[in-house]
């Protein structure tokens, strides 16, 4: 069976404020551990006004502090934005706090836009272009301190703390090849290199103390309901919130609407086309025929489910329906 796990981007949806976000993350990350998922991951974002979890390692704390064995971390933390110190902390802090359950992916992007990344970084030249570096420098933090050494991660140092690489490109297969490091690809948003991205991690691949060989995680966007219909009106929220982001209007994430995409301008379909070509819409068996189509296209050992519903039941159901056709699938097998 494949491993599925929660992506979550606590959304604050119109007509709704951050807490309600983030008492229904604490919610469904509940459910998704009854459910079996492995991993509830929360990504940083900053300057967005339809996504709560910016201070990510502050929410990573209130959902595993509210469940009991799902592992809990963050897809990912954006690393040119952060002090690798300040992270090893950080999570250092985490994994103290909740021993065997916390993951650290580290990203290279800002997670925002350039103006609010100057407000983040203050100086942009230590930015991306030191990103290798600075993975490894945090890596070191998460060693056992050696006798003599003045600079420690307190607490951080001799936790285990799985770190992961996330990317959208080529660059981030190329560095969790050479570092030994799992991998995880956002073509839920992002799906365009999906296929050289693979190839290039699975075929440069150097094993490490952390990992013996390639381990991919996917994201995609499942919205599930009864029917197929039922499912497409949930995804016109996903697809509203992606145009009014790609035409400078982010802003909450907005309620469906029947047959959004019906009237949208060419380019407008064209881009929702290509940006989430990587969703499984639809009714219990529609699902279930997408995702395994799309583990046996891959070879995916674990997808990270991502799911932009408005209704917060809605969405709770959608992960229930998931698992349901996951569960199906291995059992056919």
């Amino acid at each position: 069976m494949t491993e599925l796990s929660v992506l979550d981007l606590s959304p604050i949806v119109e007509g709704s404020d951050a807490s309600q976000s983030f008492a229904n993350s604490l919610d469904l990350a509940r459910h998704a551990e009854r459910l079996g998922y492995k991993r509830y991951w929360l990504a940083e974002h900053h300057n967005m006004p339809g996504i709560a979890s910016a201070a990510t390692s502050v929410v990573i704390a209130h959902v595993a502090g509210g469940t009991k064995t799902i592992r809990v971390g963050a897809g990912g933390i954006m690393l040119p934005n952060h002090a690798p110190l300040v992270i090893a902390e950080q999570f250092g802090t985490l994994a103290a706090l909740f021993p065997g359950r916390i993951d650290l992916g580290l990203g290279r992007a800002p997670g925002t836009d350039m103006n609010t990344a100057r407000a983040l970084r203050r100086n942009l030249e230590a930015g991306a272009d030191n990103f290798p570096q600075d993975v490894v420098e945090l890596m070191g933090y998460f060693l056992p301190a050696e006798e003599g050494q003045r600079l420690r991660a307190v607490p951080g140092e001799g936790q285990t703390v799985p770190i992961w690489i996330l990317g959208s490109s080529l660059y981030g297969a190329q560095l969790a090849a050479m570092l030994g490091l799992p991998y995880a690809f956002a073509s839920h948003f992002a799906p365009a290199e999906l296929d050289h991205a693979l190839d290039i991690y699975r075929s440069r691949f150097q094993p490490s103390e952390q990992l013996e060989k390639p381990h991919v995680m996917l994201g995609l966007n499942v919205f599930a309901a009864s029917t197929d219909a039922e499912a497409r009106l949930l995804f016109s929220s996903l697809q509203q919130a992606f145009v009014n982001l790609r035409t400078g209007r982010p802003g909450k994430l907005p309620p469906p609407v029947e047959n959004y995409d019906r009237d949208l301008d060419p380019m407008a379909k064209s881009m929702l086309s290509q940006a989430l070509s990587c969703a499984v819409v639809g009714s219990p068996e529609t699902v279930r025929q997408g995702i395994d189509a799309f583990v046996r296209r891959t070879g995916a050992d674990e997808l990270m489910i991502t799911a932009q519903i408005s209704d917060h039941a809605a969405r709770v159901r959608s992960f229930e329906i998931l698992a349901e056709a996951n569960r199906s699938l291995s059992q056919a097998a």
